[in-house]
């Protein structure tokens, strides 16, 4: 046994709680979604899984409708934010300030709605084509009732076949509000950032909506840590992974995935999934688990999508799904939503 010099360090045992809290405080907490890319690159990863699925022409179809996204966002001539006052107080108090169940809707957003099923009609199905129709002639009041139902979880009533280009719709609304809000210079004398933590770090900082999904960061600076991605406005905020995304709770945290028929012959690829389940036994509910770190092109949206089949494995064992995906809305029904029979 060799004595330790004057420079030598002693090592020390971090517990794991500490561990997490250090990595949650050093996390750059929030990441607002870039306006520029975000549905070209789901557009993307969303032709890039489609070949060879056996949900094929559903993950097209999804791609055609982001990339419609995309254009509707590019040209969106804007729409009304709140004042400067309100956002500040909303920070202080631990508020969202684009609050989605409680926002006053501009108008603008139906016109979304009405471009996105025109430049859908080409490439959906026949079936479809009459429902878009219907939802491009579709008044203003029919189109508010169905956004409030989709933003409150209330599935009665709701047209489920007309809910994803209206849930896209919102998506660029909301996508452009946080950062037309982000971006907008501040005037008054107490500068308070206009999002950031609040008081329920179940839901997304910016609209207050549950995540789609948890996504695995990739790279030197953010390599590992997770983050929930926000179902509606794409916004990703900081959790740490050995918390439930549905209770908080740190106990009773399994991880399921899917067998890949392709490396079920080679157990260290067979590990790497890209998508995994996080499943907890206090609460009986579950959420995805995206590893952008084993795959810099995965996207919570369309990623999710793909792999449906674990969410039906999943749920075969009673658990309940934690967040939404607006495209298609499994698991949207929670029996704790507001509204829900």
């Amino acid at each position: 046994m060799h004595a330790m010099n004057d420079h030598t360090q002693a090592a020390s045992i971090v517990p794991a709680e500490e561990l997490a809290l250090r990595t949650e405080i050093e996390a750059t907490f929030l990441h607002l979604p870039e306006v520029r890319t975000c549905f070209a690159e789901r557009e993307m990863r969303l032709r890039q899984l489609a070949p060879g699925h056996a949900m094929q022409d559903f993950l097209l179809f999804m791609a055609e409708l982001a990339h419609a996204q995309h254009e509707q966002l590019q040209a969106f001539a804007g729409a009304a934010l709140p004042d400067e006052e309100a956002v500040t107080q909303a920070a202080l108090l631990g508020r969202p300030p684009l609050p989605a169940e409680l926002w006053t809707r501009d108008p603008a957003w139906q016109q979304i709605a009405r471009a996105l099923a025109r430049s859908l009609r080409d490439h959906a199905p026949e079936p479809a084509h009459e429902m878009l129709q219907q939802l491009e002639e579709a008044q203003g009041d029919w189109l508010e009732l169905q956004a409030d139902k989709l933003l409150h979880g209330i599935a009665y009533d709701l047209d489920m076949g007309a809910a994803p280009v209206i849930g896209a719709a919102l998506q660029v609304y909301w996508t452009w509000m946080v950062d037309a809000v982000a971006k907008r210079p501040q005037t008054g004398e107490q500068r308070v950032a206009p999002f950031g933590r609040i008081d329920d770090a179940k839901v997304c900082p910016c609209c207050g909506s549950k995540p789609v999904a948890s996504v695995v960061k990739a790279g030197v600076e953010r390599g590992g840590q997770r983050y929930l991605q926000c179902s509606l406005c794409g916004s990703q905020w900081n959790m740490v992974r050995i918390k439930c995304t549905h209770c908080e709770s740190t106990k009773g945290l399994q991880y399921q995935e899917l067998e890949l028929a392709d490396v079920e012959h080679d157990e260290s690829r067979a590990r790497k999934a890209i998508v995994q389940a996080e499943t907890c036994d206090e609460c009986g509910h579950y959420s995805k688990l995206i590893h952008a770190d084993r795959d810099v092109m995965a996207d919570a949206v369309a990623d999710d999508l793909a792999s449906l089949t674990l969410d039906l494995l999943v749920t075969e064992s009673g658990k309940q799904r934690h967040g939404v995906n607006m495209m298609l809305l499994f698991g949207a029904a929670d029996p704790e939503a507001p509204g829900e029979a």
